[in-house]
């Protein structure tokens, strides 16, 4: 059984974390809206949004073992906010994942259980734990 709940996965099905959420979700009958950001780039408005609503800066969803990191030098200090913004839309493959939107929230779900923070209590852990 599905249950309807607005949830939302920012996913990269090669990223065995993403998959790990995908799964956790619809182990609790949540079929999420899956948006593969790399097929479906976020604009900067949108990742802007994330960020605020998610309490993180550009820095913390940046994936440093990216090749393209060290290519751009996105550790040096230099780099403003809105500049981070932008590398990270120009090039989505820095974005960390899985990042997850419900009415509950957004996180960054790493580790991927963090997802059951935003389900409502009675799909949340304990319905996860009997599934």
């Amino acid at each position: 059984m599905t249950i309807p709940i607005p949830i939302t996965l920012y996913h990269n099905p090669r990223c065995s974390k993403s998959r790990q959420v995908l799964a956790l979700l619809r182990s609790a009958g949540v079929e999420p809206r899956v948006v593969d950001y790399l097929q479906e780039p976020l604009t900067q408005a949108q990742l802007a949004s994330l960020l605020l609503a998610m309490g993180l800066g550009a820095r913390d969803l940046l994936r440093s073992q990216e090749a393209v990191y060290a290519t751009l030098d996105l550790g040096n200090p230099q780099w403003s906010e809105q500049e981070l913004v932008a590398h990270l839309v120009a090039h989505p493959i820095l974005m960390n994942r899985p990042i997850v939107v419900s009415p509950l929230g957004a996180l960054l779900c790493r580790p991927p259980e963090r997802v059951l923070d935003l389900l409502p209590p009675l799909l949340g852990r304990s319905a996860v734990a009997h599934a």
